[in-house]
């Protein structure tokens, strides 16, 4: 896998997850206000940015993914570290931390899965269906549609020049990788997580921007079945708040490692 590490040798460590046709360069902005008292981490999963594109599916696979970032932990040595996850890489870091010690969990804009079968059943084939359009169209026309989904609206109101990357980090991707990352770990296709929640005993926090109302809802959910964890609602901000609120969402990383060291 293709990582990226800045203030290496810092005492503080932390783990950054990408989202769906994202990679690691979608954190630079964040972690350009943070301190070099804190050492990144900032990861291209599988079939994103630099790393692999398997053309099998399976590949793709949650616990498959799991053990990636686990190998690369180990091979790091890092036993103490904040691991931080948006959307598809929430997903992913929450899935880690309930089988791997974590330090402390932040979820921007995720999700434990789909809990009832059928709704797992209809968003598997649908992402299937997607999965299949970006085969037969490519990059490009997949990019022009997803850029204008309802998720994303408010990120029209960005700069044109900051509009301009999100599209070129998006266009960067490849076919194949985004393609069977929807089949092998769409919400459809990986576990639901909600019934482990409860004992997930180290602190989470959820962070959602207060615009994008389904994130809001799930996340008001997750703070009931989380034994230890805190709700932070973003005003004026979608989906992405480390994108459309950079330096508020690196303050919150700030704030949550200060408040644990102080305990």
């Amino acid at each position: 896998m293709h990582i990226k590490r800045y203030n290496i040798g810092a005492t503080e460590k932390v783990v950054c997850l990408h989202g769906f046709t994202g990679s690691s360069s979608t954190w630079e902005e964040v972690i350009s206000y943070l301190p070099s008292s804190v050492e990144i981490l900032a990861i291209d999963l599988i079939g994103h940015g630099l790393t692999e594109k398997p053309v099998d599916a399976t590949r793709y696979d949650v616990e498959e993914q799991i053990e990636d970032l686990h190998a690369i932990f180990q091979q790091l040595e890092w036993a103490h570290f904040t691991l931080v996850g948006y959307s598809m890489g929430g997903r992913l870091a929450l899935a880690y931390t309930a089988k791997y010690p974590v330090d402390r969990l932040i979820l921007e804009s995720s999700s434990p899965g789909l809990a009832d079968d059928e709704e797992r059943q209809k968003r598997k084939l649908s992402d299937e269906l997607l999965a299949e359009r970006i085969r037969k169209e490519g990059v490009i026309s997949f990019v022009d549609f997803w850029e204008n989904i309802s998720l994303f609206q408010t990120q029209k109101k960005l700069s044109p020049e900051k509009q301009t990357v999100i599209r070129k980090e998006r266009l960067a991707q490849s076919a194949v990788g985004l393609s069977n990352s929807l089949k092998g770990f769409s919400t459809g296709v990986q576990p639901s997580y909600w019934t482990i929640l409860k004992d997930i005993t180290i602190p989470v926090l959820l962070v959602v921007g207060e615009l994008d109302l389904k994130f809001c809802a799930i996340a008001r959910r997750m703070q009931q079945e989380l034994p230890n964890s805190h709700l932070e609602v973003i005003e004026d901000t979608g989906h992405a708040i480390h994108v459309e609120k950079p330096k508020i969402f690196a303050t919150i990383i700030k704030k949550v490692i200060l408040e644990e060291e102080e305990r």
